[in-house]
Protein backbone atom coordinates (compact mmCIF):
# COMPACT_ATOMS: atom_id res chain seq x y z
CA UNK A 1 0.00 0.00 0.00
CA UNK A 2 1.87 3.17 -1.00
CA UNK A 3 -1.60 5.27 0.98
CA UNK A 4 -0.76 6.82 4.23
CA UNK A 5 -3.08 8.44 6.71
CA UNK A 6 -5.86 7.38 8.69
CA UNK A 7 -9.74 6.82 7.42
CA UNK A 8 -13.09 5.15 8.73
CA UNK A 9 -13.29 1.74 7.43
CA UNK A 10 -16.04 2.86 5.38
CA UNK A 11 -13.73 4.44 2.98
CA UNK A 12 -11.32 1.30 2.42
CA UNK A 13 -12.26 0.87 -1.20
CA UNK A 14 -11.51 4.79 -1.96
CA UNK A 15 -8.19 4.25 -0.07
CA UNK A 16 -7.51 1.47 -2.48
CA UNK A 17 -8.76 3.25 -5.51
CA UNK A 18 -6.28 6.45 -4.59
CA UNK A 19 -3.33 3.57 -4.26
CA UNK A 20 -4.49 1.91 -7.82
CA UNK A 21 -4.31 5.38 -9.52
CA UNK A 22 -0.72 5.78 -7.63
CA UNK A 23 0.68 2.41 -8.82
CA UNK A 24 -0.68 2.30 -12.52
CA UNK A 25 0.98 5.64 -12.72
CA UNK A 26 -2.02 7.72 -13.34
CA UNK A 27 -2.06 9.22 -9.81
CA UNK A 28 2.00 10.71 -9.06
CA UNK A 29 1.67 11.98 -5.90
CA UNK A 30 -2.20 13.08 -4.42
CA UNK A 31 -4.22 13.34 -1.23
CA UNK A 32 -8.00 13.14 -0.25
CA UNK A 33 -9.33 14.34 2.62
CA UNK A 34 -13.15 14.10 3.76
CA UNK A 35 -14.79 15.46 6.92
CA UNK A 36 -18.58 14.62 7.99
CA UNK A 37 -20.47 16.85 10.92
CA UNK A 38 -17.11 18.47 11.58
CA UNK A 39 -15.56 15.09 12.20
CA UNK A 40 -12.62 13.56 9.85
CA UNK A 41 -13.69 10.64 8.67
CA UNK A 42 -10.38 10.32 5.92
CA UNK A 43 -6.90 12.18 5.28
CA UNK A 44 -4.98 10.36 2.85
CA UNK A 45 -2.22 10.88 0.97
CA UNK A 46 0.64 8.75 -1.34
CA UNK A 47 3.18 8.78 -4.00
CA UNK A 48 5.46 11.16 -5.10
CA UNK A 49 6.13 15.16 -5.51
CA UNK A 50 8.23 14.76 -8.45
CA UNK A 51 7.80 12.92 -11.83
CA UNK A 52 11.17 11.22 -11.38
CA UNK A 53 9.70 9.77 -8.13
CA UNK A 54 12.36 10.29 -6.14
CA UNK A 55 10.74 12.72 -3.18
CA UNK A 56 7.90 11.28 -1.02
CA UNK A 57 4.39 12.84 -0.92
CA UNK A 58 4.26 13.88 3.02
CA UNK A 59 1.69 14.45 5.31
CA UNK A 60 2.27 18.22 4.90
CA UNK A 61 2.78 18.40 1.00
CA UNK A 62 1.44 21.30 -0.46
CA UNK A 63 0.47 22.35 -3.98
CA UNK A 64 -0.64 24.46 -6.71
CA UNK A 65 -4.81 23.85 -6.50
CA UNK A 66 -5.70 26.35 -9.12
CA UNK A 67 -9.16 27.32 -9.28
CA UNK A 68 -10.30 25.83 -5.62
CA UNK A 69 -8.40 28.54 -5.19
CA UNK A 70 -11.70 30.34 -5.90
CA UNK A 71 -13.60 29.35 -3.46
CA UNK A 72 -11.08 30.79 -0.68
CA UNK A 73 -11.92 33.93 -2.50
CA UNK A 74 -16.29 33.41 -2.13
CA UNK A 75 -15.22 32.95 1.17
CA UNK A 76 -13.48 36.00 2.26
CA UNK A 77 -16.34 37.87 0.76
CA UNK A 78 -18.70 35.94 2.01
CA UNK A 79 -16.94 36.99 5.72
CA UNK A 80 -17.33 40.49 4.55
CA UNK A 81 -20.84 40.40 3.44
CA UNK A 82 -21.83 38.54 7.09
CA UNK A 83 -19.95 41.42 9.46
CA UNK A 84 -21.83 44.01 7.29
CA UNK A 85 -19.05 45.55 5.24
CA UNK A 86 -19.86 44.53 1.96
CA UNK A 87 -23.27 44.21 0.06
CA UNK A 88 -23.88 42.08 -2.53
CA UNK A 89 -26.69 44.37 -4.42
CA UNK A 90 -24.54 47.08 -3.83
CA UNK A 91 -21.97 48.27 -7.14
CA UNK A 92 -18.45 47.93 -7.32
CA UNK A 93 -18.12 51.09 -7.82
CA UNK A 94 -19.43 52.09 -4.00
CA UNK A 95 -16.28 50.53 -2.29
CA UNK A 96 -13.41 50.75 -5.71
CA UNK A 97 -14.77 54.03 -7.78
CA UNK A 98 -12.08 53.78 -10.18
CA UNK A 99 -14.25 50.72 -11.28
CA UNK A 100 -17.45 52.49 -12.61
CA UNK A 101 -14.90 53.51 -15.65
CA UNK A 102 -16.03 52.41 -19.21
CA UNK A 103 -19.81 51.41 -18.40
CA UNK A 104 -19.21 49.40 -15.43
CA UNK A 105 -21.32 51.48 -13.07
CA UNK A 106 -24.19 49.15 -13.10
CA UNK A 107 -21.69 46.28 -12.11
CA UNK A 108 -22.71 44.58 -8.89
CA UNK A 109 -20.74 42.99 -6.52
CA UNK A 110 -22.97 39.74 -7.04
CA UNK A 111 -22.05 40.01 -10.66
CA UNK A 112 -18.33 39.93 -10.21
CA UNK A 113 -18.70 36.86 -7.54
CA UNK A 114 -20.96 34.82 -10.05
CA UNK A 115 -18.92 35.16 -13.29
CA UNK A 116 -21.73 37.59 -14.71
CA UNK A 117 -19.73 40.53 -14.44
CA UNK A 118 -18.60 40.59 -18.22
CA UNK A 119 -14.86 41.80 -17.01
CA UNK A 120 -13.94 38.14 -17.37
CA UNK A 121 -10.21 39.04 -18.37
CA UNK A 122 -7.87 41.15 -19.26
CA UNK A 123 -7.80 43.28 -22.36
CA UNK A 124 -5.48 42.40 -24.81
CA UNK A 125 -1.95 42.35 -25.28
CA UNK A 126 -1.54 41.11 -21.83
CA UNK A 127 1.21 39.43 -20.51
CA UNK A 128 1.71 36.67 -17.47
CA UNK A 129 4.29 38.94 -15.90
CA UNK A 130 1.63 41.73 -15.79
CA UNK A 131 -0.52 39.76 -13.57
CA UNK A 132 1.73 39.31 -11.26
CA UNK A 133 1.76 43.13 -10.83
CA UNK A 134 -1.28 43.45 -8.56
CA UNK A 135 -1.84 46.86 -8.29
CA UNK A 136 -1.34 47.36 -12.32
CA UNK A 137 -3.56 44.42 -13.24
CA UNK A 138 -6.38 46.03 -11.10
CA UNK A 139 -5.85 49.83 -12.73
CA UNK A 140 -6.23 47.76 -16.04
CA UNK A 141 -9.54 45.84 -14.78
CA UNK A 142 -10.77 49.29 -13.90
CA UNK A 143 -10.04 50.96 -16.87
CA UNK A 144 -11.40 48.91 -19.42
CA UNK A 145 -15.21 47.75 -20.81
CA UNK A 146 -17.20 44.98 -19.97
CA UNK A 147 -17.17 42.44 -22.69
CA UNK A 148 -20.88 41.90 -22.51
CA UNK A 149 -23.69 43.44 -20.41
CA UNK A 150 -23.37 43.08 -16.75
CA UNK A 151 -25.32 40.22 -15.17
CA UNK A 152 -26.88 38.91 -18.98
CA UNK A 153 -24.72 36.14 -18.73
CA UNK A 154 -22.11 33.88 -17.19
CA UNK A 155 -18.36 33.83 -18.54
CA UNK A 156 -15.93 32.37 -16.04
CA UNK A 157 -13.30 34.52 -14.84
CA UNK A 158 -10.51 32.34 -15.31
CA UNK A 159 -7.85 34.03 -14.27
CA UNK A 160 -8.42 37.46 -12.96
CA UNK A 161 -11.31 36.46 -10.43
CA UNK A 162 -8.81 36.92 -7.86
CA UNK A 163 -7.66 40.57 -8.90
CA UNK A 164 -11.85 41.47 -8.68
CA UNK A 165 -12.71 40.12 -5.66
CA UNK A 166 -9.07 41.02 -3.54
CA UNK A 167 -9.58 44.33 -4.34
CA UNK A 168 -12.88 44.44 -3.21
CA UNK A 169 -11.52 43.00 -0.07
CA UNK A 170 -8.53 45.53 0.08
CA UNK A 171 -10.75 48.42 -0.37
CA UNK A 172 -12.93 47.69 2.35
CA UNK A 173 -9.99 45.99 4.69
CA UNK A 174 -6.99 48.05 3.74
CA UNK A 175 -5.52 44.35 3.76
CA UNK A 176 -4.37 42.48 0.48
CA UNK A 177 -6.58 39.36 -0.60
CA UNK A 178 -3.14 36.98 0.66
CA UNK A 179 -3.38 38.52 4.36
CA UNK A 180 -6.89 38.87 4.62
CA UNK A 181 -7.06 34.63 3.77
CA UNK A 182 -4.11 34.15 6.39
CA UNK A 183 -5.44 36.20 9.40
CA UNK A 184 -8.99 35.23 8.84
CA UNK A 185 -9.46 31.56 7.29
CA UNK A 186 -5.97 30.36 7.49
CA UNK A 187 -4.90 31.17 10.76
CA UNK A 188 -8.48 30.48 12.78
CA UNK A 189 -9.44 27.33 11.09
CA UNK A 190 -5.73 25.84 11.47
CA UNK A 191 -6.15 25.32 7.68
CA UNK A 192 -2.95 24.84 5.31
CA UNK A 193 -4.42 27.12 2.54
CA UNK A 194 -2.62 30.12 1.32
CA UNK A 195 -2.65 32.24 -1.74
CA UNK A 196 0.65 31.81 -3.55
CA UNK A 197 3.42 29.98 -1.46
CA UNK A 198 5.81 31.70 1.08
CA UNK A 199 8.90 31.10 0.29
CA UNK A 200 9.78 28.97 3.97
CA UNK A 201 7.33 26.94 2.17
CA UNK A 202 8.83 26.43 -1.13
CA UNK A 203 10.54 23.07 -0.11
CA UNK A 204 7.44 21.19 0.94
CA UNK A 205 5.54 22.57 -2.49
CA UNK A 206 5.07 19.76 -4.93
CA UNK A 207 5.47 21.00 -8.71
CA UNK A 208 3.30 19.67 -11.20
CA UNK A 209 3.47 17.45 -13.71
CA UNK A 210 1.62 19.86 -16.26
CA UNK A 211 -0.55 19.50 -19.52
CA UNK A 212 -0.95 21.07 -22.54
CA UNK A 213 -3.15 24.31 -22.66
CA UNK A 214 -6.83 23.44 -23.55
CA UNK A 215 -7.48 22.84 -27.56
CA UNK A 216 -9.65 25.32 -28.60
CA UNK A 217 -12.21 25.28 -31.39
CA UNK A 218 -11.21 28.39 -34.37
CA UNK A 219 -12.73 31.49 -32.18
CA UNK A 220 -14.27 34.89 -33.42
CA UNK A 221 -11.44 37.74 -31.87
CA UNK A 222 -13.99 39.09 -29.43
CA UNK A 223 -15.15 35.37 -28.08
CA UNK A 224 -14.97 35.78 -24.71
CA UNK A 225 -13.69 32.26 -24.39
CA UNK A 226 -10.79 33.41 -26.58
CA UNK A 227 -10.09 36.26 -24.73
CA UNK A 228 -9.85 34.96 -21.51
CA UNK A 229 -7.07 32.22 -22.04
CA UNK A 230 -5.17 34.30 -24.82
CA UNK A 231 -4.42 37.23 -22.27
CA UNK A 232 -2.20 35.89 -20.44
CA UNK A 233 -1.78 32.71 -23.00
CA UNK A 234 -2.92 29.76 -20.63
CA UNK A 235 -0.11 27.99 -19.58
CA UNK A 236 0.29 25.42 -16.80
CA UNK A 237 4.27 26.22 -16.76
CA UNK A 238 4.02 29.13 -15.00
CA UNK A 239 2.85 27.44 -11.84
CA UNK A 240 6.49 25.79 -11.45
CA UNK A 241 8.16 29.35 -10.64
CA UNK A 242 9.14 31.34 -7.80
CA UNK A 243 7.48 34.11 -9.80
CA UNK A 244 4.07 32.42 -9.65
CA UNK A 245 4.49 31.61 -6.15
CA UNK A 246 5.16 34.80 -4.93
CA UNK A 247 2.31 36.62 -6.35
CA UNK A 248 -1.09 37.24 -5.77
CA UNK A 249 -3.33 35.26 -8.44
CA UNK A 250 -6.42 34.60 -6.40
CA UNK A 251 -7.90 33.08 -9.21
CA UNK A 252 -5.75 30.24 -9.42
CA UNK A 253 -2.33 30.12 -7.47
CA UNK A 254 -3.90 29.39 -4.27
CA UNK A 255 -1.27 26.54 -2.35
CA UNK A 256 -2.81 23.78 -0.03
CA UNK A 257 -3.64 20.47 0.39
CA UNK A 258 -7.01 18.27 0.71
CA UNK A 259 -7.19 18.46 4.34
CA UNK A 260 -6.36 22.18 3.96
CA UNK A 261 -8.82 22.87 1.76
CA UNK A 262 -11.46 20.77 3.99
CA UNK A 263 -10.60 22.92 7.19
CA UNK A 264 -11.47 26.12 5.27
CA UNK A 265 -14.66 25.19 3.34
CA UNK A 266 -16.37 23.03 6.11
CA UNK A 267 -17.17 26.44 7.59
CA UNK A 268 -19.70 26.58 3.97
CA UNK A 269 -20.95 22.91 4.52
CA UNK A 270 -21.40 23.32 8.51
CA UNK A 271 -23.27 26.50 7.73
CA UNK A 272 -20.80 28.58 8.95
CA UNK A 273 -19.21 27.36 11.87
CA UNK A 274 -15.93 24.83 11.70
CA UNK A 275 -13.29 23.86 14.00
CA UNK A 276 -14.92 25.61 16.49
CA UNK A 277 -14.63 28.77 15.12
CA UNK A 278 -17.95 30.66 13.59
CA UNK A 279 -17.13 32.69 10.54
CA UNK A 280 -20.55 32.93 8.96
CA UNK A 281 -24.13 32.89 10.04
CA UNK A 282 -26.52 30.10 8.35
CA UNK A 283 -28.50 32.80 6.29
CA UNK A 284 -25.11 33.95 4.81
CA UNK A 285 -24.51 31.01 3.77
CA UNK A 286 -27.96 30.48 2.14
CA UNK A 287 -26.56 32.97 -0.65
CA UNK A 288 -24.64 30.80 -2.05
CA UNK A 289 -27.64 28.94 -3.60
CA UNK A 290 -28.91 32.22 -4.84
CA UNK A 291 -28.80 30.97 -8.90
CA UNK A 292 -27.64 34.08 -10.73
CA UNK A 293 -27.06 32.07 -14.34
CA UNK A 294 -27.93 28.88 -15.43
CA UNK A 295 -26.95 27.99 -18.95
CA UNK A 296 -23.89 28.29 -21.47
CA UNK A 297 -20.83 29.83 -19.75
CA UNK A 298 -19.50 32.02 -22.23
CA UNK A 299 -15.89 30.92 -21.99
CA UNK A 300 -16.26 27.40 -20.13
CA UNK A 301 -18.85 26.24 -23.17
CA UNK A 302 -20.59 23.97 -20.48
CA UNK A 303 -24.16 24.23 -19.10
CA UNK A 304 -22.99 25.57 -15.57
CA UNK A 305 -25.49 26.60 -12.89
CA UNK A 306 -23.57 29.40 -11.17
CA UNK A 307 -24.62 30.37 -7.60
CA UNK A 308 -22.84 33.02 -5.79
CA UNK A 309 -19.25 32.02 -6.82
CA UNK A 310 -19.62 28.34 -6.62
CA UNK A 311 -21.25 26.09 -9.18
CA UNK A 312 -24.45 23.90 -8.24
CA UNK A 313 -24.54 20.84 -9.34
CA UNK A 314 -26.32 19.47 -12.34
CA UNK A 315 -27.51 16.75 -14.56
CA UNK A 316 -25.32 18.42 -17.55
CA UNK A 317 -22.15 19.41 -15.17
CA UNK A 318 -20.00 16.75 -12.96
CA UNK A 319 -23.33 14.80 -12.48
CA UNK A 320 -21.68 12.10 -10.08
CA UNK A 321 -22.17 15.34 -7.40
CA UNK A 322 -25.25 14.92 -5.55
CA UNK A 323 -28.14 17.81 -6.06
CA UNK A 324 -28.61 19.03 -2.78
CA UNK A 325 -27.61 21.92 -0.99
CA UNK A 326 -24.39 21.07 -3.00
CA UNK A 327 -22.05 23.45 -4.16
CA UNK A 328 -18.58 23.40 -5.43
CA UNK A 329 -15.49 24.33 -7.79
CA UNK A 330 -12.25 22.44 -8.85
CA UNK A 331 -8.77 23.13 -10.74
CA UNK A 332 -7.79 22.83 -13.62
CA UNK A 333 -6.52 19.12 -13.86
CA UNK A 334 -8.78 17.59 -11.34
CA UNK A 335 -8.40 18.72 -7.94
CA UNK A 336 -11.74 19.43 -6.31
CA UNK A 337 -13.41 20.79 -3.32
CA UNK A 338 -17.28 20.36 -2.79
CA UNK A 339 -19.51 21.29 0.07
CA UNK A 340 -22.44 19.16 0.88
CA UNK A 341 -25.00 21.08 2.96
CA UNK A 342 -27.42 18.26 3.21
CA UNK A 343 -24.72 16.18 4.47
CA UNK A 344 -22.38 17.91 6.02
CA UNK A 345 -20.24 17.07 4.15
CA UNK A 346 -16.68 18.53 3.13
CA UNK A 347 -14.34 16.61 0.17
CA UNK A 348 -11.54 18.00 -1.69
CA UNK A 349 -8.84 16.16 -3.63
CA UNK A 350 -5.15 17.72 -4.40
CA UNK A 351 -2.89 16.07 -6.87
CA UNK A 352 0.32 17.14 -8.91
CA UNK A 353 -0.01 15.01 -11.80
CA UNK A 354 -2.78 16.98 -13.75
CA UNK A 355 -5.52 15.57 -16.45
CA UNK A 356 -6.29 17.89 -19.28
CA UNK A 357 -9.80 18.96 -17.86
CA UNK A 358 -10.99 22.50 -16.90
CA UNK A 359 -12.67 21.19 -14.01
CA UNK A 360 -12.66 17.27 -12.59
CA UNK A 361 -11.62 14.40 -14.42
CA UNK A 362 -11.77 10.75 -14.07
CA UNK A 363 -10.23 10.21 -11.30
CA UNK A 364 -11.83 13.03 -9.12
CA UNK A 365 -15.08 11.35 -10.35
CA UNK A 366 -13.97 7.75 -9.17
CA UNK A 367 -12.96 9.43 -5.85
CA UNK A 368 -16.12 11.62 -5.45
CA UNK A 369 -18.24 8.65 -6.47
CA UNK A 370 -16.78 6.17 -3.49
CA UNK A 371 -17.34 9.25 -1.19
CA UNK A 372 -20.27 8.50 -1.88
CA UNK A 373 -20.58 4.84 -1.83
CA UNK A 374 -19.22 4.90 1.59
CA UNK A 375 -21.89 6.99 3.04
CA UNK A 376 -25.00 5.29 1.99
CA UNK A 377 -23.51 1.94 2.19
Amino acid sequence: MTVHGSYDPRFADLVKALDDELVNGDEVGAALAVDVDGVSVLDVWGGHTDATKTVEWSQDTIVNVWSCTKALCVLAALILVDRGLLDLDAPVARYWPEFAANGKQGVLVRHVLSHTSGVAGWDEPFTQEEMYDRDAAVERLARQAPWWTPGNQAGYHAQNYGHLVGEIVRRITGTSLTDFIRRQIAEPLNADVQIGARAEDDARVAPLITTPPPAFPPLPQDSPMRKVFAAPPASAEPANTTAWRRAEVGACNGHANARGLVRALSSISLRGRANGVRLLEPQTVERIFDVHASGPDLVLGSLVTWGLGLALPTADFLPYLKTERTCFWGGWGGSLVVMDLHRRLTIAYTMNRMAPDLVGSDRTRRYVELVYDALAA
